[in-house]
């Protein structure tokens, strides 16, 4: 048995993968994506639902946004000098400011913004998954930090990755910090970790 490929190798691949994909496919794919997300056994009634603003061929989340239900909040993150992500409700035409990565987030201070715990359930962009729920990011650590108090407990919110089908792999090299998901869900498949729900 091969040892797993080393992360930083992996991320380079399966990001050029995802980048890859048509325009059509990722319309598709966020459309299929958003049913797959509001099917959730867990999907919370009410609360705070953070997304993420799709970045270098991240599946979107808009078709999903536009479609929560009455009782939910969508919110994106942002980051905060602590190293960790803070959340802030969002809605299409809300003002927006580019952060240091180049990503757009809520124009309000991030200090005054809401914590990971805070939210009910929070969908994360993945580079990989594996079908045990195990995810590669980016690499920064800031979902990782902002999430570390599931290291010691259940707690809020649920935690499910977003992705399309080409970013799954057999298995992913794992660290101690990593933070498992309850669920990834794609365009052709919903996982759920044995232990979520």
């Amino acid at each position: 048995m091969s040892p797993p490929p080393d992360r930083a190798a992996l991320r380079k691949t399966l990001r050029a993968r995802r980048r890859a994909l048509p325009a059509a496919a990722r319309i598709a794919g966020a459309e299929a994506l958003a049913g797959r997300l509001l099917a959730l056994p867990f999907l919370p009634a009410t609360g705070y639902v953070a997304g993420y603003w799709a970045m270098d061929g991240e599946i979107g989340l808009h078709a999903f946004q536009l479609r929560l239900p009455a009782g939910l909040v969508y919110c994106l993150p942002l980051l905060h000098d602590d190293g960790t992500l803070r959340f802030a409700p969002w809605r299409a035409g809300d003002p927006l400011v580019t952060n240091r990565f180049g990503i757009p987030e809520p124009d309000v201070t991030a200090d005054g913004a809401l914590r990971a715990e805070d939210m009910a359930l929070l969908v994360m962009p993945l580079v990989g998954f594996d079908d045990a729920c195990h995810r590669l990011g980016m690499g920064g650590g800031w979902y990782d930090r902002s999430l570390a108090v599931r290291h010691h407990q259940p707690a809020p919110p649920w935690l499910v990755g977003a992705a399309f089908a080409a970013q799954r792999v057999d298995a992913l090299p794992r660290e101690a910090w990593d933070v498992r998901l309850d669920a990834v869900c794609c365009e052709d498949a919903t996982l759920i970790a044995t232990n979520a729900g």
